[in-house]
């Protein structure tokens, strides 16, 4: 469980992103909790200078897409980092553990083989309090911690 604010962190610590061009890829499974990762996510890499024009949105239907998507996203040139946003929670069947881990060795192999960070902002969660707690609820935002993510990788 997570111990400390998603969306606190040192300001002063993340470069500027004016010049910078993101991809974020969102699932619409969970939508509730995925609106609120991406308002998160969109708000703070404006605050840090990244322009709306510089911002491209694409969604796919469920967590495991994400895969797909982060990968068309690192194939087309022009983005510093993409932004992958999901969330499982888990059910009564073992189809949260497969997701989860198919989505993390997913994204920790396009972050080995691509030219550009991927960065993972999947919540696996065990109810949906947990993921609203993480989505803009007493722990912060996961978006949040994602877009300062991706702009100091951008920057590395």
């Amino acid at each position: 469980m997570a111990t400390k604010n998603l969306s606190e962190y040192n300001v002063e610590k993340v470069p500027d992103a004016s010049n910078m061009i993101f991809g974020i890829v969102v699932a619409e499974w969970n939508p509730e909790i995925t609106g609120a990762l991406l308002d998160g996510c969109v708000s703070t890499l404006e605050r840090h200078g990244a322009l709306p024009e510089n911002i491209h949105v694409k969604t796919v239907p469920g967590s495991f897409e994400l895969i797909y998507g982060a990968h068309q996203m690192t194939l087309n040139d022009g983005y510093d980092a993409v932004i992958i946003l999901g969330s499982v929670i888990r059910g009564e069947t073992p189809h949260f553990d497969y997701i989860c881990q198919g989505v993390t060795a997913g994204i920790a192999r396009l972050n080995a083989t691509s030219n550009i960070p991927v960065v993972y902002g999947l919540l696996t969660t065990e109810n949906m309090q947990q993921a609203q707690d993480r989505a803009g609820g007493r722990l912060g935002n996961k978006g949040d911690e994602c877009a300062v993510v991706a702009i100091k990788m951008a920057k590395f």
